[in-house]
């Protein structure tokens, strides 16, 4: 730098994702969108960039080891279990309000480098995803955004698990999934 000039401030990295060959659905194709999510959240609300209230996350009093996604109108999209006679935290996600094998749409399990997701079908060993670090969230075009919301809530549930206040699933990140 020279003499007399003031510094620059550094330009923010941008990044480019590739399309999505195969759209991932998990939660419905009504979570697609072709371009990629921001979403911002605070507190237990998930709301759009332009404030739009997209999901908000409950759970009842008479089950701290349950969580449920709902949409803005307040319809459960997916409800969160947390298994408890398990050796690694384990959470199954099944759609709607339903407890039924057959609406398993995930399980994430904890593993020594984050989350490990198995998709509703898979009963193997090997996951579908894997989820590194809790920091930022880049939400892919063509990309179930319901279904990464809420693993987001699992994630964040495993931070302070023993947080049972509405919402505290989500208070761990306050800011902008991108």
């Amino acid at each position: 730098m020279a003499t007399g000039q003031a510094p620059r401030n550094p330009i923010p990295a941008m990044r480019t994702y590739p399309p999505v060959e195969h759209p991932v659905v998990v939660v419905g194709p009504q979570y697609l969108a072709q371009y990629p999510v921001e979403l911002a959240v605070n507190d237990f609300k998930v709301s759009d960039i332009k404030g739009t209230l997209i999901f908000k996350v409950k759970f009842k009093l008479s089950s701290i080891n349950r969580l449920f996604l709902k949409d803005a109108a307040g319809n459960t999209l997916v409800n969160l279990r947390k298994k408890t006679m398990t050796m690694h935290g384990r959470w199954e996600a099944f759609r709607g309000e339903s407890k039924e094998e057959n609406d398993l749409l995930f399980t994430a399990k904890e593993s020594k480098t984050g989350v490990d997701v198995f998709l509703g079908n898979n009963k193997g060993e090997v996951p579908d995803f894997k989820v590194h670090g809790r920091d930022t969230l880049a939400i892919m075009p063509n990309v179930d955004y319901a279904f990464i919301v809420a693993l987001l809530v699992v994630i964040l549930k495993g931070i302070n698990p023993d947080d049972h206040r509405e919402g505290a699933a989500l208070k761990g990140i306050n800011g902008v999934i991108a």
